[in-house]
């Protein structure tokens, strides 16, 4: 790894000292350099002159993405022009004393600045290089265009998305880029590997990790390609249930309100059921056991939605909850926000923009003891090209004998 003083208010982070270039626009790569940042690692974001376009996506407050301040969270910002012989030089300046780079062009695009693997092996042989695309760096679809969508359509999570039997509307997306986010945390997990192994090695040499936003979804599918291998099932949408489990379904509530129930193990079945008043159901011999009550769920959902209809989503959740049967209200980002969960484990937060103001961040998905979740977000999302004379003259000094 590159020798670099770690910055004091970082120092107990597991990345400390892990400089890592962003090459990224949009989501996917952002991503993966946001986790790596949260965890310490100093990542230089190189932007368009005018700035990441999701700058300009979503809310904004005073002419300031209100999501960037979270998804540019931990980074420096630098601004060049990748066509032009100047921010080419830059960018082989800031790679020769980088250990890794993450990149979510379309494939072949960096090749065609001059700064494809080859090129930026040529100035550091020991840089890792993170490649996040929509189809990967080969095979047939290489050159089609893709966001996330398309990863979640070809990948097979938004055939499963869609209701049982529901022709006349589209099965819907999950609300989010779930793909890019996906294709994120493996570039992120792949760079820390092979980070780990040029650390291990003086003599190895750097790695380049192909990620793709389809294979990311797809890997998220379960058994479902041996099943069609082995007794050629296609796994149908199921809706808010799995055919696996039961009781095990999201169920409505007097209030318009929805209330997820997972009652599947015996001895919570026998719990459910004597909470919802039906002990006697518990006790019927074609409710014994899990597959059993497959067989037999929809007599299940049936009863379980008939008492859930009688009371508020909160009431009946504070119910089952005394009965030790999981389960959840369906939250909207306002009760996530005010949940006194979510602000005991500090989950919710309220940060310092200088850029916008007092605004709630997510804290970081991981926990390390001696680090506060708030201790993890140094500074949000700064302005597009706000470190370019911090950044190049830290470059300068490290040169320098």
């Amino acid at each position: 790894m590159s020798e670099k003083a770690p910055a004091p208010e970082a120092a107990r982070l597991p990345l400390t000292g892990l400089r890592v270039i962003e090459l990224g626009h949009y989501i996917a790569a952002p991503f993966a350099t946001r986790l790596l940042a949260d965890l310490g690692a100093e990542v230089i974001k190189v932007e368009p002159p005018e700035g990441d376009p999701v700058r300009g996506w979503g809310s904004a407050v005073n002419g300031n993405a209100v999501w960037f301040s979270v998804h540019g969270r931990n980074k420096l910002s630098v601004t060049l022009d990748l066509k032009s012989a100047e921010g080419k030089a830059k960018v082989r300046q800031l790679v020769g004393r980088a250990d890794a780079l993450v990149e979510n062009f379309r494939p072949g695009q960096l090749e065609r600045y001059g700064l494809g693997p080859a090129d930026l092996h040529a100035v550091n042989p020991r840089l890792v290089i993170a490649r996040v695309s929509g189809y990967g760096q080969d095979g047939p679809y290489r050159d089609k265009p893709a966001f996330g969508a398309i990863g979640e359509a070809m990948g097979g999570l938004r055939h499963l998305t869609a209701n049982p039997g529901q022709t006349e509307l589209p099965p819907p997306r999950c609300g989010v880029s779930i793909s890019d986010d996906l294709a994120g945390m493996y570039a992120a997990m792949g760079l820390v590997a092979a980070c780990w192994q040029v650390k291990g090695d003086p003599q190895a040499l750097g790695r380049v990790i192909d990620v793709d936003l389809v294979s990311s979804v797809f890997s998220l599918m379960e058994g479902m390609l041996p099943e069609y291998g082995l007794f050629g099932w296609v796994r149908q949408p199921q809706g808010a249930a799995i055919k696996t489990a039961a009781p095990t379904n999201t169920y409505p509530c007097a209030d318009g309100k929805w209330l997820c129930i997972a009652g599947n193990s015996d001895l919570i079945f026998k719990r459910l059921m004597a909470a919802i008043g039906k002990s006697g159901m518990a006790a019927e011999p074609r409710f014994a056991n899990n597959a059993l009550r497959c067989e037999n769920v929809a007599e299940l959902d049936a009863v379980i939605a008939a008492w859930t209809r009688t009371l508020p989503a909160a009431e009946a959740e504070a119910i089952l909850e005394k009965a030790e049967v999981p389960c959840s209200r369906l939250y909207d980002m306002r009760d996530c926000a005010e949940d006194p969960h979510f602000r005991a484990r500090e989950l919710v937060m309220q940060v310092e923009d200088p850029l916008i103001g007092p605004i709630l961040h997510p804290a970081a998905p991981f926990r390390f003891d001696g680090v506060s979740p708030r201790e993890m977000v140094r500074w949000t999302g700064p302005a597009a090209g706000a470190h370019n004379e911090q950044v190049f003259r830290m470059l300068e000094e490290e040169a320098k004998p």
